[in-house]
């Protein structure tokens, strides 16, 4: 096939089928034909975490959602796919490279609530719906008197159970609600600083064969450095953790072009009473955001991290 021939010719991205998935994956869809000229059709998949009713914490979290994906890519069923990056193991296949990490959508979570209340003035016993262990333990940090509620399901599945009255709230990421266009029904903002996000949250991941050189090339100018940074550091530090997706482990990093700044949480999980957290942070520079990440892990379990995870050490 000829070089003009490959940049004209139709690429096949690999996405699931929820509604929020085709609409990430139609925003890089968007971005690939604006920047290389080629026409992307979308392959719909579905993943096993797509399929199972089971929370996250059973069915092992980890590539739930990532897995069926790789194996087309790998089977040459599609060119590259589109994951939430929040969702990839950390662990790199040998055969598939991260071409491209596109800017970062808001990294906040938000809370969709009854009668647009705020946190604050959900009433004692408020029912409050979340499928992330990671934000059902630091809701529970925050207020002790809220019940915390496992849930599972698309966007809609979870604003549906508050619609219906059978929860008060469910707490969502901003960036998956920006993407759908329904940013509007959030009753209520989380300062990420104060609700940690999960390592990732926020950003997408466009991956593809690490053979298929052109098209690796042509991917990264989608690429956005600051939060290839910046994610690197937070995956480095879930990695080190030795945490998957479903654990209780918050992340975010900030990165310039000459300084990035680390905060990781372990928050204990299921804990009836006031549950226990460690909260660190580290600065440097965005070229060691690995490093950084491991030796900010390597102080965070120093300090009791592992057992709040319920793992010995």
């Amino acid at each position: 096939m000829t070089r003009e021939a490959l940049r004209v010719g139709m690429l096949r991205l690999g996405t699931r089928r929820s509604k929020l998935a085709l609409a990430q994956s139609g925003l890089v869809a968007r971005a690939v034909t604006e920047s290389t000229g080629r026409q992307v059709e979308l392959v719909e998949i579905t993943t096993y975490g797509d399929v199972s009713k089971e929370a996250l914490t059973q069915i092992g979290g980890t590539g739930v959602f990532v897995n069926a994906l790789r194996d087309a890519l790998l089977d040459n069923r599609v060119d590259f796919a589109v994951h939430s990056l929040k969702d990839l193991p950390t662990a790199e296949p040998a055969d598939l490279v991260l071409a491209a990490v596109p800017e970062r959508e808001d990294v906040r979570d938000v809370l969709v609530a009854r009668d647009q209340l705020k946190f604050a003035d959900l009433p004692t016993g408020a029912r409050v719906g979340t499928g992330a262990p990671r934000r059902a333990a630091q809701l529970r940090l925050l207020r002790q008197d809220l019940e915390i509620v496992a849930v599972r399901g698309n966007v809609d599945t979870r604003i549906g159970y508050v619609t219906k009255g059978e929860l008060d709230a469910v707490v969502l990421a901003y960036a998956g609600l920006n993407r759908l266009g329904r940013i509007g029904e959030a009753s209520d903002y989380f300062d990420p600083n104060v609700l940690l996000p999960a390592p990732g949250q926020g950003a997408l991941a466009v991956e593809c064969r690490a053979a298929d050189g052109e098209l690796v090339g042509q991917l990264a100018t989608l690429n956005h450095e600051p939060t290839r940074a910046a994610v690197k550091a937070e995956r480095a530090l879930l990695s080190s953790l030795e945490a998957g997706c479903s654990a209780p482990v918050g992340g975010y990093a900030i990165a310039s072009a000459s300084e990035l700044q680390l905060t990781g949480t372990v928050t204990e999980a299921g804990t009836s009473g006031v549950p226990r957290s460690i909260r660190m942070s580290a600065t440097g520079s965005p070229q060691e955001a690995e490093r950084l990440g491991r030796e900010l892990a390597a102080r965070m379990l120093a300090e009791g991290a592992a057992g709040l995870m319920g793992k010995q050490r």
